[in-house]
């Protein structure tokens, strides 16, 4: 091969290969939050990788902000190149404490989900609306060894408090497999949020029971949303009863 062909091909090469890495799409990291599990993402984890992402569904230990956002920090630090965070519920508080380099999380997406500022709690933002019905939808407390409790939605009320646009059937097995959380983890303070520095989108229905539409709207605008989509009717789990409209938005915040 003579110098100018050999010259020709491994600028060829490098090129190819810089043009692979600006191609590389993000991994997509989704975070659920209380009184649901990584399976709430499935027909958002379907959308994403039929378009080509590739996706983990955190087991998000739902015992505390501190140790549930560490958890997520070592998810993300064995990832290779860029993520999305993608927090549901209280997984928004969560994927908001995660501590990691900015230039690792490209951007955030809230899902019906906490957006604290420093020294906020879940439980304090859902309360500072009116609308939340979720207290009275708790079953009895759950005493944990060691101090604490557990809290769950009662399986009676979970249809029409957490999941009303969801057919019975499929809200009626959410309610079984429902991961509880600690009381602890809602009343815990935030730290400095990661919305801050890093662009944020925000998803959620005008229909959720959880946490009211307007906390969720007023969260968003202290974000300074890049885009807020408001579903129209959509309960707390808007990504089950709409995972196309959930993963079209962070696709957009990955792109």
């Amino acid at each position: 091969m003579s110098k100018i062909a050999a010259t020709v091909a491994v600028a060829t090469s490098l090129l190819s290969s810089t043009a692979i890495a600006q191609d590389a799409k993000p991994t997509i990291i989704l975070v659920h939050g209380a009184f649901a599990d990584s399976s709430s993402w499935n027909g958002v984890v379907t959308h994403l990788q039929n378009d080509g992402y590739r996706t983990v569904a955190v087991a998000n230990p739902l015992r505390s902000v501190t140790n549930d956002a560490q958890t997520v920090s070592d998810v993300v630090a064995s990832i290779e190149g860029p993520v999305v965070l993608v927090g549901h519920s209280y997984g928004g508080q969560v994927i908001s404490n995660v501590t990691t380099a900015e230039d690792k999380v490209k951007s955030l997406v809230y899902v019906a989900a906490f957006a604290p500022d420093a020294d906020e709690a879940a439980a304090e933002l859902a309360g500072q609306f009116p609308g939340s019905t979720l207290g009275d939808a708790l079953s009895p407390p759950v005493q944990i060894a060691g101090g604490g409790v557990d809290l769950y939605i009662d399986q009676a009320k979970f249809h029409d408090q957490f999941a009303h646009d969801v057919p019975a059937d499929q809200a009626a097995l959410m309610a079984a497999g429902q991961r509880p959380i600690t009381e602890a983890a809602l009343t815990e303070k935030s730290g400095d949020p990661a919305w801050k520095s890093l662009p944020s989108y925000f998803v959620y229905g005008d229909g959720d029971k959880n946490i009211p539409a307007e906390a969720l709207g007023f969260m968003a605008e202290r974000a300074g949303s890049k885009r807020t989509v408001v579903i129209e009717g959509a309960s707390h789990v808007v990504m089950v009863s709409h995972p196309d409209a959930v993963a079209e938005l962070i696709i957009e915040a990955a792109q």
